[in-house]
């Protein structure tokens, strides 16, 4: 869930980048309807929270962290998000990652070079968007 608005006009905007539902709804026909969701309010204040998290932890990537950190944080989420899968699919381009992390192309490209030297991920494939995991207690001692 993202997206939330205060004001009248909206001042971000989404691209998938995989296969994706899409549903709008009002905040206050939102509020009305959770009260019949089970766990209603629960579950919505959840959402909003998980999401504040999210954007609290990539203002932090994006200011305090090194480019290797950074490259190391993405794979974790992606993996996370995959449910941990022996080898994952990475759902963007470099250069998508690599604007994604505020960092340049060749910067990603060095820092998952990097990690595939030190022997926490290898890449399988042509295109390099297929990733195994091979120390994911590796990848988070980099993600400081």
């Amino acid at each position: 869930m993202f997206g939330f608005e205060n004001g009248s006009s909206h001042r971000f905007t989404a691209e998938a980048i995989i296969e994706t539902d899409v549903r709008l709804a009002q905040r206050g026909s939102l509020l009305r309807n959770a009260q019949n969701w089970d766990g209603g309010m629960k579950n919505l204040v959840g959402f909003v929270t998980q999401n504040l998290q999210h954007a609290e932890s990539h203002m932090l990537l994006l200011g305090r962290k090194t480019a290797l950190e950074r490259g190391a944080a993405f794979l974790l989420e992606m993996h996370e998000r995959q449910g941990h899968p022996k080898v994952m699919s990475l759902p963007m381009s470099r250069r998508d990652i690599a604007d994604y992390l505020g960092l340049t192309l060749e910067t990603i490209s060095r820092a998952f070079s990097m990690l595939r030297d030190e022997e926490l991920l290898r890449f399988h494939g042509t295109t390099q968007r297929r990733v195994e995991v091979l120390k994911r207690e590796g990848l988070a001692e980099m993600d400081c």
